[in-house]
């Protein structure tokens, strides 16, 4: 067996326990360098395997929060923006659209109260959602995802919410009800055109032209599709394993907020087309929102924010270069021992030699050769 750092010798008939000796003391080097280069190995192996990855729980609120807020400060100053924008628009009058007498037929619907208050539109639309993305942080401990889903869904409910009073004061649309705002008495009045001439409450009449688009339907779908986004992205909805009961979770927010849409149709306060335009509004918005911040649910890392999968890159990448400075340094150490070990060797390399040499100088002198 020919290998540089296990030898096995063979010994002639002329060989005397002194050359064995000598053989076998170089044999024995060898093997230890061999040892050696098996152990480097190991160590390079285990410096590889060693190679950290961002755990979950590794980045609280406690540890990063201050920075990943000062990162989006800018984000939440525009959405303060948004808050002001949406409270303009609340308070200016909407267009006031003709309505003649022809057109009553159709908004002579009684005027009754909401069956879902306005108050409650941000309670199951946005405080029930940060609930759970609460929970999952006590779960998971990612920052990231908290903050991301936050922000993410007060970016949904306002930018639909600023959409949707745009749209409202720019159509004028008259509610179903608009008969009753309008002539509280029953006694309508019209002027030379045929348009009508209010005699009720001004904020009530006010309130009747905000018809198109539904700003319940819109902020329930802005608020409950993102959190139907969220969940479905959390417990991997679409991972082709054909659970349909994680279906009905994803299908659950929207379920709620399609009964508010209802609830709006059968409270006269909006048309239907109202309602549907509202709720597209809100799911499209909602959707772009939270692809602004998380991968489709469908995508394989769907489950995290896009944050959280740089920072384990950045880690990586930082792992990666001081695993390869302690490879360097382990592997220098380990050539300079062998180094040595190899200078013994030829030592003793040498020493057999000279131990081979003596040797047969005496058997030339005992057999008188010189």
């Amino acid at each position: 067996m020919n290998s540089p750092y296990l030898l096995q010798p063979h010994l002639g008939p002329s060989s005397n326990l002194n050359q064995h000796h000598h053989f076998q003391f170089f044999t024995f080097k060898k093997t230890t360098q061999s040892s050696e280069v098996f152990f480097l190995g190991l160590r390079i192996s285990g410096i590889f395997f060693r190679m950290k990855e961002v755990q979950l729980g590794s980045h609280t609120v406690r540890s990063h929060g201050v920075t990943v807020a000062r990162t989006h400060m800018h984000d939440w100053l525009i959405l303060l923006l948004l808050v002001v924008i949406d409270v303009v628009l609340y308070i200016i009058h909407p267009f006031y659209r003709f309505v003649g007498k022809d057109m009553m037929d159709d908004l002579r619907y009684p005027l009754k109260s909401n069956t879902v208050p306005f108050w409650a539109v941000p309670v199951y639309a946005v405080l029930l959602p940060m609930m759970i993305f609460l929970i999952v942080y006590i779960r998971r401990r990612d920052v990231y995802d908290l903050h991301h889903a936050i922000l993410g869904l007060l970016f949904s409910v306002l930018v639909t919410a600023v959409i949707t009073d745009s749209i409202k004061n720019a159509v004028g649309r008259p509610r179903p009800d608009f008969f009753w705002r309008c002539f509280p008495d029953g006694k309508d009045a019209y002027d030379k055109w045929g348009n009508v001439i209010c005699h009720g409450d001004k904020s009530v009449i006010k309130e009747g032209h905000k018809s198109f688009p539904s700003g319940h339907t819109s902020g329930s779908f802005a608020g409950l599709g993102f959190l139907s986004l969220y969940l479905s992205g959390k417990i991997k909805a679409f991972d082709r394993k054909g659970h349909v009961a994680k279906l009905c979770i994803v299908f659950l927010p929207l379920l709620v907020a399609s009964l508010v849409g209802v609830s709006r149709v059968d409270d006269y306060w909006h048309h239907w087309q109202d309602v549907f335009a509202g709720g597209l509004l809100g799911l499209l918005v909602a959707t772009f929102c939270y692809l602004q911040f998380f991968p489709p649910p469908y995508h394989a890392h769907g489950w995290g924010p896009y944050a959280y999968f740089r920072v384990l890159e950045e880690s990586n990448a930082n792992t990666n270069t001081t695993n390869v400075a302690t490879l360097q340094d382990a592997m220098a150490g380990e050539v300079q021992v062998v180094n040595q070990e190899e200078e013994i060797s030829d030592n003793g390399f040498t020493g057999l030699h000279l131990a081979r040499g003596s040797s047969s100088t005496l058997e030339d002198i005992e057999s008188g050769k010189r």
